[in-house]
């Protein structure tokens, strides 16, 4: 019932955003003069927030079409190379790359958002790398006879495009991945899997949440396992192609997160319509484009949400060594050469100070040179991934230490 209330509200908000967004353009076409005086401008403004603000979204694009290094601008090619029931890894190239341009799998969050969500990630790396991406598929539109995804197919997915694109490859993880990125260099290790990765680098993950809890870890450990699969697990509506199938919504996930910062999304609206009325379309537009991305969202599979709930919020599973993966526990002591880099925002108020510095702590045969934390200051949890103190800071930072640790396998193998 649940999904369907949803999908009935949100058919009703569409229309009304419809609406709103014809009477926005009725106010502010030129032929009429009601949109140059009095309350005009105030009305058309407000229409135009509300219709945005309630308007669908489905599934972004990328759309990284050139990036300039140096003086130059290239322009990207972005392909689809392998192809999964619940994911597509994704490729960007351009020309401009040498031909032993280090290879950086960038492993995206599966929590409510696309995979889109990194793409000023994306677009920074490919400065200087072949990046590629998981691009995780809505739960929504994966045919039940598909099967089930869990943690243990997460952990075989990155195992599996790891091998795909080959040796001497970069992983960065960015939040809840650190997690089973950080398992699969662990399995892979153990096996001497040629194709574990070189460097691996966790930004803002949740390695060990006893570790300076935020709000979002408390949710998870002041309820019991079965009350999430109560009251926020729900069956897809027969309007999907994954009808049937048991999902953690994409559109709790968004309320969840809008409610920890209430008042901070409500001001950005309002300074949207005081941007819109005062005519400054450009500071509306970067509100706009912000919001385009934010709202938009997929479900996720209940297993694998149930799954993290548990043993990442709740039993804390990996850094007690109790994480287990196909029925055999991963022992972190396995990962021996892959270097591991930390990487924490001072403000993050999602994955708190010391949860992925955790990670360096946690790998015993790991030698120190091999180990590196930063903490960027004054940045937050989206800023970590996103933005001019990422793409002038912490970017560097993962740049040289793919660098130096590219260098030093080879020297090694030599």
């Amino acid at each position: 019932m649940l999904y369907n209330a949803y999908e009935l509200q949100r058919t009703m908000m569409s229309g009304a955003a419809a609406w709103a967004s014809v009477g926005a353009e009725l106010l502010t076409n030129p032929a009429l003069p009601v949109g140059y005086m009095g309350l005009g401008p105030v009305m058309a403004s407000a229409l135009d927030v509300f219709a945005h603000a309630t308007a669908p979204r489905g599934k972004p694009d990328f759309g990284i079409e050139a990036v300039v290094v140096g003086d130059e601008e290239y322009p990207v090619t972005e392909s689809i190379v392998r192809h999964r029931p619940f994911a597509n890894l994704l490729r960007f190239e351009h020309a401009g790359l040498p031909a032993d341009a280090p290879r950086l799998l960038i492993v995206a969050p599966m929590s409510g958002h696309y995979a889109t969500l990194l793409r000023g990630t994306v677009a920074r790396m490919l400065e200087s790398s072949v990046v590629y991406i998981t691009d995780w598929a809505d739960a929504k539109l994966v045919p039940a006879s598909e099967g089930r995804f869990d943690l243990d197919d997460y952990i075989d997915y990155l195992i599996d495009f790891l091998e795909f694109i080959g040796p001497d490859t970069h992983v960065l993880a960015v939040c809840q991945p650190s997690v089973p990125a950080y398992a699969a260099a662990a399995v892979m290790g153990k096996t001497r899997n040629p194709c574990r990765p070189v460097t691996l680098t966790m930004m803002g993950g949740p390695i060990d949440t006893r570790e300076a809890p935020t709000s979002v870890n408390d949710v998870a450990m002041n309820q019991p396992l079965s009350w999430f699969e109560h009251n926020v697990v729900t069956s897809v509506p027969l309007t999907y192609p994954g009808a049937g199938r048991q999902v953690y919504p994409g559109f709790l996930q968004l309320a969840g997160f809008m409610a920890m910062n209430l008042g901070s999304h409500m001001m950005s609206h309002y300074g949207m319509f005081k941007h819109m009325v005062e005519g400054d379309g450009e500071s509306a537009a970067a509100t706009k484009a912000f919001y385009d991305e934010y709202r938009a969202v997929c479900d996720m599979t209940a297993d694998f949400y149930l799954q993290t709930v548990e043993h990442v919020f709740q039993k804390h599973s990996l850094p007690k060594g109790e994480f287990v993966h196909r029925g055999e526990v991963i022992d972190l002591g396995a990962i021996r050469d892959t270097a591991l880099l930390a990487v924490e925002g001072e403000r993050d108020d999602i994955s708190g100070i010391g949860q992925t510095r955790a990670a360096l702590h946690l790998a015993p045969n790991l030698p120190a040179a091999k180990k590196k934390y930063y903490l960027a200051e004054s940045v937050g949890h989206y800023g970590i991934f996103n933005g001019s103190k990422w793409r002038n800071r912490i970017a560097p930072v993962l740049e040289d230490w793919m660098r130096t640790h590219a260098t030093l396998k080879r020297a090694t193998n030599a």
